[in-house]
C-alpha cells in the first residue's frame, strides 16, 4: 500500500487518511489504488466495524490531481471508480471527517460516505464547470439526492464553495465541530456505531441504500432477503440474551 494512504485501526474503527498534504490531498492513481486496497483488506477484517475517511494536514481533499490527469495518471480503479470508492462504497458504514477543502472529487468522496462530520471552517463545492469539466464521479447524480433540487443546481452550476454550516442546515453534514475537531468527533460517532452488531450494521446500510430503488409492492420482500439472515444469526440470540442478563453483548459477526 502507498504511503500516500495511511490506515490505523483501533476499537473496531479504521481511519483511512489521504496523505498528500503538499497538494491538499489531491487524488492521483496511487491514492486511488491505496484506498481501494485498504478497503478490500478492512472489509474482510472482523475486528473492523466502521471506517472513517479523512485527509492529512488540515485538508480533506481538493479533488483530482489535475497535473496527474494531464500526464495520464488516472485517479481511478476499475470497479471502484474515482479514488477507488465512489462506484463501490464499502458494505460497512463509513464516515467522512472533513477539515478544510472538500472540493470537486473531494466533495464526491464525501457523498460516497454514509455520515459526515465537518469542521466549522470546512468548505464544499463542485468547481468542475469552472475548469471545463463535469462532476462525473457521482457529484451531479448524488447531490440532488442529498439536498433539495434547486440547492443542488446552485452548487453544481455555479461551482462556488459552500460552508459546512450551510450543508448542515440542508442535512448533508451530520455534525459541525470547532476547527481541528472533525476527526475526534468522527471517532466518537464511529465508536457508538461500532458498539452494535456487525451483521446488523451491514444489513441496515444495505436496506437504506438499496431501498431507494424498490417499489412499494416489493419493498418488504426485498428487505426480508437482506434482514432474514440477521434475525437467524448467533448475534441476534446473543443480543437478546445480553439484554436479559443486563450485560454488554459479545458480538462475533456470526
Amino acid at each position: 500500500m502507498s504511503d500516500e494512504v495511511l490506515v490505523q485501526v483501533d476499537g473496531g474503527v479504521a481511519v483511512i487518511t489521504i496523505n498528500r498534504p503538499r497538494v491538499r490531498n489531491a487524488v492521483n492513481g496511487a491514492v486511488a489504488r491505496g484506498i481501494a486496497a485498504a478497503l478490500a483488506e478492512l472489509e474482510a477484517r472482523k475486528d473492523v466495524r466502521v471506517h472513517i475517511l479523512t485527509g492529512a494536514g488540515g485538508t480533506f481533499c481538493a479533488g483530482m490531481d489535475l497535473k496527474g490527469f494531464l500526464s495520464g495518471d488516472h485517479p481511478s480503479v476499475e470497479g471502484g471508480g474515482f479514488a477507488g470508492i465512489v462506484e463501490a462504497p464499502p458494505s460497512k458504514p463509513i464516515i467522512a471527517a472533513v477539515e478544510g477543502y472538500a472540493l470537486a472529487g473531494g466533495f464526491e468522496l464525501v457523498m460516497a460516505c454514509d455520515l459526515v462530520v465537518a469542521s466549522e471552517e470546512a468548505e464544499f463545492g463542485l468547481p468542475e464547470p469552472k475548469r471545463g469539466l463535469v462532476a462525473a464521479a457521482g457529484g451531479a447524480m448524488w447531490l440532488p439526492r442529498r439536498v433539495p433540487y434547486h440547492v443542488a443546481m446552485e452548487i453544481a452550476l455555479t461551482g462556488d464553495r459552500f460552508p459546512a454550516s450551510r450543508l448542515c442546515e440542508l442535512g448533508l453534514v451530520n455534525h459541525v465541530t470547532p476547527a481541528g475537531g472533525a476527526l475526534e468527533r468522527a471517532r466518537e460517532l464511529a465508536g457508538r456505531i461500532a458498539e452494535n452488531a456487525p451483521l446488523s450494521l451491514a444489513a441496515t446500510k444495505r436496506v437504506v441504500v438499496e431501498s431507494a430503488d424498490w417499489g412499494r409492492k416489493e419493498m418488504f420482500a426485498r428487505q426480508q432477503e437482506i434482514v432474514g439472515p440477521v434475525f437467524a444469526s448467533k448475534d441476534a440470540k446473543e443480543g437478546a440474551l445480553a439484554f436479559a442478563e443486563k450485560r454488554a453483548p459479545r458480538w462475533t459477526g456470526e
